[in-house]
């Protein structure tokens, strides 16, 4: 089938896609933090588009392909497009990741550029990145509302204001208010004025 595709000149990427249970700006930025050390060519956030620049990748191509027996690459480069959709999936909001990896090369210079199949390595390797990110990210934020939720509860019970106790160790409720009839003042200056009869 992919003979026949070539031979009628039909287009024979393959894209690979993955859904991820997350919101759209979450699986976006994870998205362009996993493509941070590509060049970017077009950025859609408003449409969920991303495309790469054109790299040349033809050591590597001729490397892995290349057996003794077939002439190798004169020039090889590919670039990523990658789809960030919106969607809902058991009743949860969902984020569908589509990446397709366009390969091209050339055996001589009076050869034209022709599509390649993919290795699938990079397009899975590329959705397992945004995946990781996204879960990553999904922790951080969960652990950071429970840190801010658990703050509000602290500061709310400082700020409350403590009700007193007649079990406080600290007020002595036994004595005798000061200044009352039926008691003496216990303070170390007190001098007991002397009888008149003891001044003859």
């Amino acid at each position: 089938m992919t003979a026949y595709k070539k031979s009628v000149g039909a287009n024979t990427q393959r894209n690979f896609s993955k859904v991820f249970i997350s919101d759209y700006d979450l699986a976006w930025q994870s998205t362009l933090e996993a493509m941070k050390s590509i060049r970017l060519d077009v950025t859609n956030r408003e449409g969920g588009f991303l495309q790469t620049r054109w790299m040349d990748n033809t050591k590597e191509k001729n490397f892995s392909d290349g057996d003794g027996s077939t002439v190798p690459y004169m020039k090889a480069q590919y670039r990523f497009k990658v789809s960030v959709g919106k969607g809902v999936y058991q009743g949860r909001t969902a984020i569908k990741v589509t990446v397709q990896r366009e390969q091209l090369a050339s055996r001589d210079a009076l050869d034209d550029f022709r599509p390649l199949d993919s290795d699938t390595i990079e397009e899975n390797t590329l959705l397992y990145r945004i995946g990781r990110i996204i879960s990553l990210k999904t922790r951080l934020a969960k652990l950071e509302a429970l840190r801010t939720k658990q703050e509000i509860q602290q500061a709310t019970r400082e700020d409350s204001p403590a009700l007193p106790s007649s079990e406080d160790p600290g007020v002595d409720t036994s004595a005798p208010p000061a200044g009352d009839a039926g008691g003496a003042s216990t303070g170390s200056d007190f001098i007991p004025e002397a009888p008149p009869e003891a001044l003859d």
